[in-house]
């Protein structure tokens, strides 16, 4: 099963899938990188009461469907060219579904927390740090190199949800997939996960990144069954051809080789270009990471961080995640300017485009205004869902521009944060930063991210198609169109930001209220958040 291409293909592309939050993106792709078109399907998000959200797994299909067949009507770009298809997807989530692959209730997502109890009542023990019985604790550090999530935001806490409060449906799930692997499953109809996205299952023997494997003692300490698991592949493997009616539906060859794929931090590494050992990107989507692949299998469990299997085989990952980057913006956007007054507001793009042109006018460090991007509480470098965000120190002499510039600045102390612990789990200073995701596209972010972190940021060309070029070139190394160590030389920086050190004094006192903030204000949010779970 493994190699096969479409015949006679003139110019081998990829069609790459990367389903986020907020939408579906789809690229054509080159096997040597180079991104031929690319089309986005937005998709609606359910936020539910204790923590919920959810999306219909459907949606997301109907949505690759429509989006793919627009690529493929395009000038310059051929279906018979098209040699793979490979998904990127929102990692940390779980569509239940029958034998025939049916989803039998809405798919939930990564931001959902409704399983947090679960998991604390399942990571307990008489002797613990940190909330985890250390006999627990010890066996999943040794095993899969981290822990479940106290949030119950991993899969565990979503399974554990349904198990204890939907047991009918648990009893007639099929199996419990990744998102991922559920559009796999749509385009190959294979019933499997890979070792890479299986991971935050937290029921795997991670000890050997080249034979990933469920462990009958993790089965048992966590309570899942792996009969409703599925079966595992290595990263970058080829599932097979894709199905009949998945051809007939996008429009491809029925000889489309189908990709095992990588959920959307592991695609992005890639994609970054980044992909030798110990070499950074930071993403500015959504959410946020700081990351890098590493030779061995390391956990930091009092920061939230460790390493995993990888999308390149046999590679481990640095893993963390900060809640919201990106979504601070653009949640500062809807406040701005309303849904109700969308037909005299600007579109989006002019509203960015206003953004980046008021921020540019205000000083660096916003006078003082200081912005806390923990929206959705925070993971690393600590775990706390009742931490939340605010603008700290307006006055009168507050502009629109003040707010957006301290907006950019927060979520940049919040990654410098994040560094000054990344840079002690690896043991050496990470000097050159690739910088990717939709923040990678304003260059004053860029330059504030430079400045904060005081590090030379490479803004990287086309940074929001990341995750779909990780996509291709995965699926050109499944297909031996390519080999690992051609990829950097295929991913450009457009520009390289060198720190300000006019700046740098500033922004280290300003880090350092940041820190006060949050250690002065960590109590206050407990308590004014202790009703919710999220």
């Amino acid at each position: 099963m493994g190699g096969g291409q479409v015949p006679n293909a003139g110019n081998p592309t990829i069609l790459a899938i990367d389903l986020g939050t907020s939408a579906v993106k789809l690229a054509l792709v080159t096997t040597r990188g180079v991104i031929l078109g690319g089309e986005v399907e937005p998709l609606p998000l359910a936020l539910l009461p204790e923590g919920g959200a959810e999306q219909d797994p459907e949606s997301w299909w109907s949505a690759i469907v429509r989006g793919t067949r627009r690529l493929l009507a395009r000038d310059g770009v051929s279906a018979a060219d098209v040699v793979g298809v490979n998904c990127s997807s929102q990692w940390s989530g779980t569509v239940a579904v029958d034998a025939q692959g049916k989803p039998l209730r809405p798919a939930i997502l990564w931001m959902d927390s409704r399983g947090a109890p679960h998991v604390r009542r399942l990571t307990r023990g008489l002797l613990s740090v940190e909330g985890y019985s250390l006999g627990k604790l010890f066996t999943w550090l040794r095993l899969t190199g981290g822990a479940p999530s106290m949030s119950g935001k991993d899969p565990v806490g979503h399974i554990l949800y349904l198990q204890h409060e939907h047991p009918a449906l648990y009893r007639d799930t099929y199996k419990f997939l990744e998102p991922k692997d559920w559009l796999n499953l749509r385009l190959s109809g294979r019933f499997a996960s890979s070792y890479d996205a299986i991971t935050l299952h937290w029921v795997t023997d991670n000890r050997d990144v080249a034979r990933v494997g469920y462990d009958e003692r993790l089965l048992a300490m966590t309570g899942l069954h792996r009969d409703k698991l599925p079966e595992l592949l290595p990263a970058a493997s080829v599932m097979g051809p894709l199905r009949p009616e998945a051809a007939r539906e996008l429009g491809l060859s029925e000889e489309v080789q189908v990709v095992t794929g990588a959920p959307d931090i592991m695609a992005a590494a890639v994609g970054s270009g980044a992909v030798r050992d110990f070499e950074p990107h930071l993403c500015i989507g959504t959410s946020s990471w700081l990351s890098c692949h590493v030779p061995y299998k390391k956990a930091d469990i009092l920061h939230q961080m460790g390493t995993v299997p990888s999308a390149l085989p046999g590679r481990y990952l640095l893993l963390n995640e900060q809640e919201s980057a990106g979504i601070c913006l653009s949640q500062l956007k809807a406040l701005l300017f309303d849904a109700q007054d969308a037909a005299t507001a600007p579109d989006s793009q002019q509203i960015y485009a206003r953004f980046e042109e008021a921020a540019a006018r205000v000083p660096a460090g916003s006078d003082q205004v200081i912005f806390l991007p923990w929206l959705n509480g925070e993971r690393s470098p600590v775990e706390d869902a009742r931490l939340r965000g605010g603008f700290f120190n307006q006055s009168l002499q507050t502009t629109r521009g003040h707010l957006v510039r301290a907006v950019m600045e927060g979520v940049a102390y919040n990654s410098r944060w994040l560094l000054s612990y990344v840079e002690p789990f690896l043991g050496r200073k990470l000097d050159g930063i690739r910088l990717i995701g939709g923040g990678a596209r304003s260059r004053v972010w860029c330059q504030i991210i430079a400045d904060v972190l005081d590090r030379p940021i490479h803004q990287v060309d086309e940074p929001v198609l990341a995750n779909a070029r990780g996509a291709a070139f995965q699926a050109a190394l499944a297909l031996k169109h390519l080999t690992v160590e051609e990829l950097p030389a295929l991913v450009p920086i457009t520009q390289t930001y060198e720190p300000n050190g006019a700046h740098r004094g500033l922004y280290d006192e300003l880090f350092g209220e940041f820190l006060n903030l949050y250690k002065a204000n960590k109590a206050i949010f407990a308590r004014l958040n202790r009703s919710r779970s999220a």
